[in-house]
């Protein structure tokens, strides 16, 4: 048990032992100039395990997201993605400031298109429209609860795409969870798109970091975007040696904090005055909505006091996350909590 409960999000994980130890004694040189070797070996690793040519360390998620667009887009062109996807919501309108990319979003039932609504929204060629020029997809999906989309579903979707000559993105900040949770290989989810991010600063418990991977082509492009945008950076390999220690280490992990979301999600689907769909908990979010006037904000508060940190994302919704820093004695806590400020209710 922790001294305080802090379920706002996985990006609040700090580095263990064996990350700090790692970045003490790595090895490094200027990345700018590709003379890292480490940056050069969780590149490769990042490659390997999502069965791309090679990829590119970033220094976050969204960055990764705004280099691939801007890698695989001109401006005047229009990505297709979902109303709730964090590149539409999160990313500070990135691709449209810095690459003159038009975002469509469309909305879904559970975060993720369907090939029949990209092919529905894929623009025809006419001059007073601007082309479609990116699909994209978000595995595991944030606003959604951490609803994870099966390989199969991105390979149709990808489909979709490919036939009208358009490519597609994965946004797949939590994409070990997915893997974790639907047992399947990364690999599996990464082949059927032409780039796809990673997060290791999520729960995979990294300090600083994200990977973006595809082809050697694309790369290469995105390399030159990176730069652009002020994302070259030098010495990094000690940034780099945690994320090696994450991808080595703290995968399998992941299973735990979906037990324990699990559990977090039973217990605050039994208090009063709370909706929640325990068919959305899938991975390490909960997402709930409090159906009482001022409730969420009651519950925030209250948890702050007895030293639980939630996170409200509207007027009456709830988020909570686990992590490697929450065990099964804090979501005890947690709901405990919770149970003594909604009696009241």
């Amino acid at each position: 048990m922790h001294d305080v409960v802090d379920l706002r999000s996985d990006t609040l994980t700090v580095p263990t032992q064996a990350m700090r130890e790692a970045m003490a004694r790595a090895e490094v040189g200027d990345d700018v100039w590709e003379e890292d070797p480490t940056v050069r070996r969780l590149e490769e690793m990042a490659a390997r395990r999502t069965g791309k040519e090679t990829a590119l360390f970033v220094s976050s998620g969204t960055q990764g997201n705004l280099v691939s667009v801007l890698a695989q887009t001109r401006p005047g062109q229009e990505a297709v993605l979902d109303a709730d996807s964090h590149i539409f919501n999160y990313e500070g309108a990135g691709a449209a400031v810095f690459g003159g990319v038009q975002t469509l979003p469309v909305k879904t039932q559970r975060g993720f298109l369907t090939p029949e609504q990209v092919r529905e929204h894929i623009r025809p060629n006419n001059i007073h429209i601007p082309m479609t020029g990116l699909v994209c997809l978000e595995n595991t999906h944030n606003r959604h609860g951490g609803t994870c989309c099966t390989p199969e579903q991105i390979e149709a979707v990808a489909a979709a795409g490919h036939a009208a000559g358009v490519p597609v993105h994965l946004d797949r900040a939590r994409i070990f969870n997915a893997a974790v949770a639907l047992e399947r290989p990364v690999a599996d989810f990464a082949r059927p798109v032409d780039s796809l991010t990673f997060c290791l600063s999520k729960g995979l418990g990294a300090p600083v970091g994200s990977l973006v991977c595809g082809s050697r082509e694309l790369i290469t492009r995105a390399r030159r975007v990176r730069k652009m945008l002020g994302g070259g950076m030098r010495q990094v390999g000690v940034l780099a040696a945690a994320g090696i220690v994450a991808l080595e280490s703290m995968v399998d992990r992941l299973a735990e904090d979906h037990v324990n979301c699990r559990r977090l999600a039973e217990g605050v689907s039994r208090l009063p005055h709370v909706r929640l769909d325990l068919a959305t908990v899938q991975t390490n979010i909960v997402i709930f909505r409090i159906e009482k006037d001022g409730g969420a904000a009651e519950l925030v508060t209250g948890c702050l006091a007895r030293k639980v940190k939630i996170h409200q994302t509207g007027p009456a919704t709830i988020r909570c996350v686990t992590h490697k820093d929450v065990d099964g004695d804090d979501i005890e806590r947690a709901l405990e909590a919770f149970r003594e400020i909604t009696a009241a209710w």
